[in-house]
Protein backbone atom coordinates (compact mmCIF):
# COMPACT_ATOMS: atom_id res chain seq x y z
CA UNK A 1 0.00 0.00 0.00
CA UNK A 2 1.37 3.43 -0.98
CA UNK A 3 1.91 5.95 1.83
CA UNK A 4 0.96 9.16 0.01
CA UNK A 5 1.58 11.28 3.12
CA UNK A 6 5.24 11.22 2.12
CA UNK A 7 4.36 13.04 -1.11
CA UNK A 8 4.05 16.79 -1.55
CA UNK A 9 0.56 18.30 -1.50
CA UNK A 10 0.56 18.67 -5.29
CA UNK A 11 1.68 15.08 -5.80
CA UNK A 12 -1.07 13.95 -3.45
CA UNK A 13 -3.54 16.04 -5.46
CA UNK A 14 -2.49 14.43 -8.75
CA UNK A 15 -2.67 10.98 -7.13
CA UNK A 16 -6.20 11.71 -5.90
CA UNK A 17 -7.32 12.75 -9.37
CA UNK A 18 -5.70 9.67 -10.86
CA UNK A 19 -7.51 7.35 -8.46
CA UNK A 20 -10.82 9.22 -8.29
CA UNK A 21 -11.05 11.06 -11.62
CA UNK A 22 -14.43 9.59 -12.63
CA UNK A 23 -15.88 10.31 -9.18
CA UNK A 24 -14.75 13.95 -9.31
CA UNK A 25 -16.16 14.35 -12.82
CA UNK A 26 -19.47 12.84 -11.76
CA UNK A 27 -19.75 15.21 -8.78
CA UNK A 28 -18.75 18.14 -11.00
CA UNK A 29 -21.62 17.56 -13.43
CA UNK A 30 -24.02 16.80 -10.59
CA UNK A 31 -23.28 20.17 -8.97
CA UNK A 32 -23.34 21.95 -12.33
CA UNK A 33 -26.82 20.60 -13.08
CA UNK A 34 -28.16 21.64 -9.68
CA UNK A 35 -26.85 25.16 -10.21
CA UNK A 36 -28.00 25.52 -13.82
CA UNK A 37 -31.49 24.14 -13.14
CA UNK A 38 -32.02 26.58 -10.29
CA UNK A 39 -30.87 29.53 -12.41
CA UNK A 40 -32.94 28.40 -15.41
CA UNK A 41 -36.14 28.14 -13.37
CA UNK A 42 -35.40 31.53 -11.79
CA UNK A 43 -34.96 33.10 -15.23
CA UNK A 44 -38.29 31.66 -16.39
CA UNK A 45 -40.00 33.44 -13.49
CA UNK A 46 -37.88 36.58 -13.05
CA UNK A 47 -37.64 37.80 -16.66
CA UNK A 48 -41.42 38.06 -17.29
CA UNK A 49 -41.86 39.47 -13.77
CA UNK A 50 -39.17 42.06 -14.47
CA UNK A 51 -41.05 43.21 -17.58
CA UNK A 52 -44.26 43.43 -15.57
CA UNK A 53 -42.61 45.50 -12.82
CA UNK A 54 -41.08 47.84 -15.39
CA UNK A 55 -44.65 48.74 -16.38
CA UNK A 56 -45.93 48.92 -12.81
CA UNK A 57 -43.43 51.04 -10.93
CA UNK A 58 -45.74 51.42 -7.92
CA UNK A 59 -45.35 47.79 -6.87
CA UNK A 60 -41.79 47.37 -8.17
CA UNK A 61 -40.21 48.80 -5.01
CA UNK A 62 -42.24 46.42 -2.84
CA UNK A 63 -41.39 43.32 -4.83
CA UNK A 64 -37.71 44.20 -5.15
CA UNK A 65 -37.62 45.05 -1.44
CA UNK A 66 -39.03 41.64 -0.51
CA UNK A 67 -36.51 39.95 -2.83
CA UNK A 68 -33.70 41.92 -1.19
CA UNK A 69 -34.79 40.77 2.27
CA UNK A 70 -34.86 37.13 1.15
CA UNK A 71 -31.38 37.57 -0.30
CA UNK A 72 -30.01 38.50 3.14
CA UNK A 73 -30.97 35.13 4.68
CA UNK A 74 -27.84 32.96 5.11
CA UNK A 75 -27.67 29.94 2.82
CA UNK A 76 -27.61 27.34 5.61
CA UNK A 77 -30.59 28.99 7.30
CA UNK A 78 -32.49 28.98 4.01
CA UNK A 79 -31.68 25.29 3.53
CA UNK A 80 -32.97 24.54 7.01
CA UNK A 81 -36.25 26.37 6.34
CA UNK A 82 -36.84 24.83 2.92
CA UNK A 83 -35.89 21.37 4.14
CA UNK A 84 -39.16 21.25 6.10
CA UNK A 85 -41.15 21.60 2.87
CA UNK A 86 -38.92 20.04 0.21
CA UNK A 87 -37.03 17.40 2.16
CA UNK A 88 -33.42 16.37 1.63
CA UNK A 89 -31.69 15.79 -1.68
CA UNK A 90 -30.85 17.65 -4.89
CA UNK A 91 -34.35 19.15 -5.19
CA UNK A 92 -33.67 21.16 -2.05
CA UNK A 93 -30.51 22.63 -3.57
CA UNK A 94 -32.27 23.44 -6.86
CA UNK A 95 -35.06 25.27 -4.99
CA UNK A 96 -32.51 27.18 -2.88
CA UNK A 97 -30.50 28.22 -5.94
CA UNK A 98 -33.79 29.23 -7.58
CA UNK A 99 -34.71 31.53 -4.69
CA UNK A 100 -31.29 33.18 -4.50
CA UNK A 101 -31.17 33.60 -8.30
CA UNK A 102 -34.49 35.41 -8.63
CA UNK A 103 -33.26 38.77 -7.28
CA UNK A 104 -30.25 39.42 -9.57
CA UNK A 105 -32.19 38.35 -12.68
CA UNK A 106 -35.32 40.26 -11.64
CA UNK A 107 -33.39 43.41 -10.77
CA UNK A 108 -31.38 43.40 -14.00
CA UNK A 109 -34.45 42.71 -16.12
CA UNK A 110 -36.31 45.57 -14.46
CA UNK A 111 -33.33 47.92 -14.90
CA UNK A 112 -32.72 46.86 -18.51
CA UNK A 113 -36.33 47.38 -19.58
CA UNK A 114 -36.65 50.70 -17.74
CA UNK A 115 -33.51 51.99 -19.46
CA UNK A 116 -34.77 51.37 -22.99
CA UNK A 117 -34.85 54.73 -24.78
CA UNK A 118 -38.41 56.13 -24.97
CA UNK A 119 -37.63 57.56 -28.42
CA UNK A 120 -37.02 54.05 -29.75
CA UNK A 121 -40.32 52.91 -28.27
CA UNK A 122 -42.08 55.85 -29.90
CA UNK A 123 -40.61 54.83 -33.26
CA UNK A 124 -41.97 51.32 -32.75
CA UNK A 125 -45.41 52.70 -31.95
CA UNK A 126 -45.23 54.93 -35.03
CA UNK A 127 -44.51 51.89 -37.17
CA UNK A 128 -47.69 50.28 -35.90
CA UNK A 129 -46.08 47.61 -33.72
CA UNK A 130 -48.29 45.82 -31.21
CA UNK A 131 -47.26 45.62 -27.55
CA UNK A 132 -46.08 42.04 -28.06
CA UNK A 133 -43.97 43.04 -31.07
CA UNK A 134 -42.41 45.90 -29.12
CA UNK A 135 -41.44 43.50 -26.33
CA UNK A 136 -39.83 40.91 -28.61
CA UNK A 137 -38.36 43.21 -31.26
CA UNK A 138 -37.32 46.25 -29.21
CA UNK A 139 -37.33 45.91 -25.42
CA UNK A 140 -36.03 42.36 -25.06
CA UNK A 141 -33.12 42.71 -27.53
CA UNK A 142 -32.05 46.05 -26.02
CA UNK A 143 -32.31 44.78 -22.44
CA UNK A 144 -30.85 41.33 -23.07
CA UNK A 145 -27.23 42.21 -22.28
CA UNK A 146 -28.29 43.60 -18.89
CA UNK A 147 -30.46 40.54 -18.25
CA UNK A 148 -27.52 38.26 -19.08
CA UNK A 149 -25.48 40.15 -16.49
CA UNK A 150 -28.06 39.13 -13.88
CA UNK A 151 -28.04 35.53 -15.08
CA UNK A 152 -24.24 35.50 -14.86
CA UNK A 153 -24.30 36.76 -11.27
CA UNK A 154 -27.01 34.24 -10.41
CA UNK A 155 -24.99 31.33 -11.82
CA UNK A 156 -21.86 32.25 -9.86
CA UNK A 157 -23.99 32.46 -6.72
CA UNK A 158 -25.63 29.15 -7.63
CA UNK A 159 -22.27 27.40 -7.85
CA UNK A 160 -21.50 28.52 -4.30
CA UNK A 161 -24.89 27.55 -2.90
CA UNK A 162 -24.88 24.14 -4.60
CA UNK A 163 -21.60 23.33 -2.83
CA UNK A 164 -23.67 23.07 0.36
CA UNK A 165 -25.41 20.03 -1.12
CA UNK A 166 -23.09 17.81 0.89
CA UNK A 167 -24.93 18.82 4.08
CA UNK A 168 -28.39 17.86 2.77
CA UNK A 169 -27.73 14.62 0.92
CA UNK A 170 -27.47 16.19 -2.54
CA UNK A 171 -23.79 15.31 -3.05
CA UNK A 172 -21.74 17.45 -5.43
CA UNK A 173 -18.18 18.69 -5.07
CA UNK A 174 -18.93 19.66 -1.49
CA UNK A 175 -18.63 15.95 -0.67
CA UNK A 176 -14.95 16.08 -1.62
CA UNK A 177 -14.42 19.15 0.55
CA UNK A 178 -16.08 17.35 3.45
CA UNK A 179 -13.80 14.35 2.97
CA UNK A 180 -10.78 16.65 3.10
CA UNK A 181 -11.99 18.40 6.25
CA UNK A 182 -12.53 15.06 8.00
CA UNK A 183 -9.14 13.63 6.93
CA UNK A 184 -6.13 14.04 9.23
CA UNK A 185 -4.04 15.43 6.37
CA UNK A 186 -6.69 16.46 3.90
CA UNK A 187 -5.21 19.55 2.26
CA UNK A 188 -4.82 17.82 -1.09
CA UNK A 189 -8.38 16.46 -0.93
CA UNK A 190 -9.76 19.92 -0.15
CA UNK A 191 -7.84 21.27 -3.15
CA UNK A 192 -9.27 18.44 -5.25
CA UNK A 193 -12.72 19.87 -4.51
CA UNK A 194 -11.88 23.57 -4.60
CA UNK A 195 -10.20 23.48 -8.01
CA UNK A 196 -13.17 22.07 -10.00
CA UNK A 197 -15.57 24.40 -8.14
CA UNK A 198 -13.39 27.34 -9.16
CA UNK A 199 -13.10 26.05 -12.73
CA UNK A 200 -16.89 25.73 -12.95
CA UNK A 201 -17.42 29.29 -11.73
CA UNK A 202 -14.70 30.75 -13.98
CA UNK A 203 -15.83 28.94 -17.14
CA UNK A 204 -19.44 29.91 -16.46
CA UNK A 205 -18.48 33.53 -15.85
CA UNK A 206 -16.31 33.75 -18.99
CA UNK A 207 -18.93 32.12 -21.20
CA UNK A 208 -21.83 34.21 -19.89
CA UNK A 209 -19.74 37.39 -20.11
CA UNK A 210 -19.03 36.54 -23.75
CA UNK A 211 -22.75 36.04 -24.39
CA UNK A 212 -23.53 39.29 -22.55
CA UNK A 213 -21.07 41.23 -24.71
CA UNK A 214 -22.41 39.63 -27.90
CA UNK A 215 -25.93 40.71 -26.97
CA UNK A 216 -24.91 44.26 -26.08
CA UNK A 217 -26.33 46.54 -28.84
CA UNK A 218 -23.61 49.14 -28.26
CA UNK A 219 -20.96 46.55 -29.21
CA UNK A 220 -22.44 45.94 -32.65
Amino acid sequence: MIDITQYSVWDQLLYYYEMNGSYVLNQFFRQFLMAIYGVLFAAILAIPLGFYLARNAKIADWILGIANVIQTIPSLAMLSILMLAVGLGPNLIVVTVFIYSVLPILRNTYTGVRNVDDNILDVGKGMGMTKRQMVYKIELPLAMSVIMGGIRNAFIMGVGVSTLGTFVGASGLGDILQQGVNASEGTSIILAGVIPISVMAIIGDVFLTWVENKLDPSAR
